[in-house]
């Protein structure tokens, strides 16, 4: 009896060593690290607030963290302006299962970061230096740090760009063209002419009239303009997070700097134009365009020839919103960017 005891600690010792040994192991595999931020204190998800300088004082954005990877962390610029990060939350479907880190941001103004009255802060200049602070405070450099600007967004990382480039280690610029006029043209020329006529005649009088709060025009663009161009879905089966951005959307910063209009730039960004800067940005960069985008996808697949180390990702089904549209092709594409340049990187400096 005596002996059957021993044989039987043995065996929970061996089983006990043997799982602590296999906990050890399972602990150091990637997927337990991607989840392991490395924070002290109370953890709350990854979300937290940044105090940002303005020229009207401090004031607070919104970020949040998703996963952990040292080398690589995406910090992902909404539309808008006056947008929400919530649309991109289709992004954890796909990029945490290679081990990509994405951080999500409310710029200032926006949904969850605050919302201060000063309307001359709603410029590109001052929206630059609110991405630069972020990336200080959140300790991002060219070891790490990729961009992502989707429209505006886009508008945001090429200004971002032209000024910190040494801070990048790779940028993204999804669906946004480098210049105001020639969305403007694209708009005018391309986009009204896929619009019922009867229909867009009914749009521009409501424009005319500074209207675009009547509940006639979203009407009217859903069907003629939504459904086409910005998220090619029935816009009654479009998912949750885009229609809960959408419904949080600031329409005052949108209006100041975009303007009311759909069809092109009227805002303080009218005449904003980086089409012949784009030689000066050298980081690997990607250009997103899609068939169907209110953005001219001849441009865009130009500019990606403009960037000294571009490449260029064409959404054949896709619109505006192509990370819902043409999901696969887009973040197939987009991870593929992101693994071929961090393993250059890799190989660069291997051989310094």
């Amino acid at each position: 009896m005596q002996q059957f005891k021993v044989i039987i600690c043995v065996l929970l010792c061996c089983f006990v060593s043997c799982n602590s040994e296999k906990d050890k192991e399972w602990k150091k595999g990637t997927f337990y690290e991607y989840f392991s931020s490395g924070r002290q204190g109370i953890e709350a998800g990854g979300a937290r607030r940044i105090e940002i300088t303005t020229p009207s004082g401090n004031f607070n954005v919104w970020i949040k963290d998703f996963g952990h990877n040292p080398a690589v962390k995406v910090l992902l610029l909404h539309g808008g302006p006056g947008g929400t990060h919530e649309y991109f939350e289709c992004m954890e479907s796909f990029l945490p299962r290679e081990g990509i880190e994405l951080i999500y941001y409310d710029q200032l103004g926006s949904f969850n970061s605050d919302h201060p009255q000063d309307t001359s802060l709603w410029n590109t200049g001052r929206f630059v230096e609110e991405v630069e602070q972020v990336r200080q405070a959140l300790r991002l450099d060219r070891d790490n740090f990729y961009l992502l600007g989707h429209s505006w967004g886009g508008i945001l990382a090429i200004e971002y760009a032209l000024k910190y480039q040494a801070h990048l280690k790779g940028l993204i610029i999804s669906n946004m063209m480098a210049s105001g006029p020639a969305y403007g043209k694209y708009a005018d020329e391309v986009l009204s002419r896929d619009i019922n006529p009867v229909a867009l005649d009914s749009i521009r009088l409501l424009e005319k009239n500074n209207d675009t709060q009547n509940p006639r025009y979203m009407q009217l663009l859903i069907p003629e303009f939504y459904e086409k161009h910005i998220c090619r879905i029935p816009h009654d089966r479009w998912p949750e997070p885009l229609l809960r951005s959408f419904s949080r959307f600031n329409q005052e910063i949108y209006n100041i700097m975009q303007g009311p209009s759909e069809f092109g730039i009227t805002g303080r960004l009218e005449n904003w134009d980086r089409s012949g800067d784009l030689k000066n940005i050298t980081v690997p960069s990607l250009v997103i365009g899609a068939k169907y985008d209110t953005m001219d996808p001849e441009y865009l697949k130009w500019m990606a020839s403009a960037f000294p180390a571009g490449s260029w990702l064409y959404c054949p089904n896709g619109s505006h919103m192509c990370m819902y549209d043409d999901q696969e092709i887009y973040m197939n594409g987009l991870i593929d960017f992101i693994k071929k340049t961090d393993l250059a990187s890799g190989k660069k400096n291997a051989k310094k």
